[in-house]
C-alpha cells in the first residue's frame, strides 16, 4: 500500500484522489478551528502559498476527536478557515484520526510513522510530510510550528 492508493473527500463530498499528487510533496495535517493551535492555519497557508507552484500540496483533515474542538459542520468549518485564517489549501470532510473509524489516510500514516505514543495521534495539528514517491518521510508534533517544516519541505521539493 502507498499513500497514492488512498482517497479522501472534500467538504462538499467530492473525492480527492491521492494519486493526483504523484510526484508532489504532500503535507497532511489534522486540523481544528477551535484549538489553541489553530493559529497554525496561518503558517500552513504561508507554506502553501510559497511552495504550491513548486510541488507542495497541503491537505487539512479536520477532526473533532480532541476536546471537541471542531464542532462545526464541513461547510461552516471551511468558511471559518477562509474568513478567519485566509486558508486556500484543500480541506477535507471531518475525519477520525484515532479509534475504530480512523480514516484510511491516517491508518496508513500512523502505521508508517508511529510516534513515542505508538500509532495514535496525540492532538490536533499533528503533521506528516510525504515525499513525491508517496512514502511518509517525517512526522511532526502538534506543537511544531509550520515554519519549522520549511527546510524539510524544500529538500523534498528538490528531489
Amino acid at each position: 500500500m502507498n499513500f497514492h492508493d488512498l482517497q479522501a473527500k472534500k467538504p462538499n463530498g467530492q473525492p480527492i484522489n491521492m494519486a493526483d499528487f504523484k510526484g508532489k510533496t504532500v503535507l497532511v495535517v489534522n486540523t481544528a478551528t477551535q484549538c489553541g493551535l489553530t493559529p497554525q492555519f496561518e503558517g500552513l497557508e504561508i507554506l502553501h502559498q510559497a511552495y504550491k507552484d513548486k510541488g507542495l500540496v497541503v491537505l487539512g483533515f479536520p477532526c473533532n476527536q480532541f476536546g471537541s474542538q471542531e464542532p462545526l459542520s464541513n461547510e461552516e468549518m471551511t468558511e471559518k478557515c477562509q474568513l478567519n485564517h485566509g486558508v486556500t489549501f484543500q480541506l477535507t470532510q471531518k475525519v477520525d484520526v484515532n479509534g475504530a473509524n480512523t480514516h484510511p489516510v491516517f491508518k496508513y500514516l500512523k502505521k508508517e510513522k508511529g510516534s513515542i505514543l505508538g500509532s495514535s495521534i496525540k492532538w490536533n495539528f499533528t503533521k506528516f510530510l510525504i515525499g513525491p514517491n508517496g512514502k511518509p518521510v517525517k512526522r511532526y508534533a502538534p506543537t511544531t510550528k509550520p515554519e519549522k517544516l520549511e527546510k524539510d519541505i524544500v529538500i523534498l521539493l528538490h528531489k
